[in-house]
């Protein structure tokens, strides 16, 4: 077997009841829950298994309710022998990244990523900045459009390189919707509005960026286990410093995911493994390379199919 990674997925793929079988029946799973309704001084995990969707959507929340989730299934993971090379998120999920790879506590991610949420949240007040997918379009034709818009004093970039063929963009609402009808008039197969509250991963975020650098500086980062492949640069990162500067450049920089996945592949990984709530990475990989073996886990029944397909192999 060739060489194996962990991926940790980023907001959208909340769901209420995520992560509960896990700590209804694993007291490792348990405890992370536990541990993250201490640090944050409320039941975040009453959010996580009961609901309701629009509150769990809400960024503050979700950025801690998915870290928690992905953690929980990572201590199953990590209990029943699995070890990766290499470890990537996207967006927020590069925080969960970091913990895997021993580079943050759980207790330091989990509270940064609420302070992240509440950052993002009042950068851009609601309903001024959006973000959108744009489909079948390549990324020099489309930041064509976005710097022509920009140009015209609607700022919208590109926000997400998810994988060929699927790029979000991110800017004020008139950026985006401007950009959006640009884009589908030169040739761009689809333009699908994302249900976020600000304007992630673009210059709006600024302000959040220098307020996160406080946060931060707050918390302990260590240099990291294992390498991480950063979102800001798709290479691996392990020195600590490094690692630090990157999680406040990312806030307003793109998320390269499709070339992250590229520097996995060119550094021998073959197997890919989604740990935490949905499926959306795993679908990413795919159209990225159609031949990597992929596996989700995101409750105890993938969790033991896993690791029997896994085991099977080695």
């Amino acid at each position: 077997m060739g060489k194996i990674a962990f991926l940790f997925p980023g907001q959208g793929s909340q769901t209420v009841g995520m992560a509960k079988d896990a700590a209804d029946h694993d007291a490792r799973a348990r405890a992370v829950i536990e541990a993250a309704d201490e640090r944050l001084g409320f039941p975040l995990s009453a959010l996580m298994f009961n609901g309701p969707q629009e509150e769990l959507t809400l960024t503050y929340n979700a950025q801690p309710a998915l870290l928690t989730a992905s953690i929980a299934l990572l201590e199953l993971v990590k209990a029943a022998g699995l070890k990766a090379d290499y470890v990537a998120g996207h967006s927020l999920g590069e925080y969960t990244a970091l913990v895997a790879a021993g580079a943050m506590s759980f207790a330091d991610a989990v509270y940064a990523v609420r302070r992240r949420g509440e950052l993002m949240d009042e950068a851009v007040p609601a309903g001024e900045g959006t973000m959108a997918a744009v489909l079948g379009m390549e990324a020099e034709a489309l930041e064509a459009v976005t710097n022509e818009i920009t140009a015209q004093g609607d700022p919208v970039e590109p926000a997400n390189f998810n994988c060929p063929g699927q790029i979000v963009i991110s800017g004020s609402k008139a950026g985006v919707e401007k950009a959006g009808q640009l884009a589908k008039e030169r040739g761009a197969k689809r333009v699908i509005p994302l249900e976020v509250s600000g304007p992630f991963h673009s210059a709006l975020m600024k302000p959040a960026a220098e307020q996160l650098q406080e946060v931060l500086s707050g918390l302990v980062i260590r240099d990291a286990d294992i390498p991480v492949i950063a979102n800001v640069t798709a290479e691996p990162v392990m020195n600590k410093e490094d690692i630090a500067r990157l999680l406040i450049e990312q806030l307003y920089s793109p998320v390269r995911w499709e070339q992250s996945v590229r520097t996995l592949l060119a550094l021998g990984v073959d197997t890919f493994l989604e740990i935490g709530p949905g499926k959306v990475l795993s679908g990413l990989v795919k159209k990225i390379d159609r031949n990597a073996r992929i596996y989700a886990v995101n409750d105890l029944a993938s969790l033991e199919a896993t690791v029997a397909a896994l085991k099977g192999e080695s």
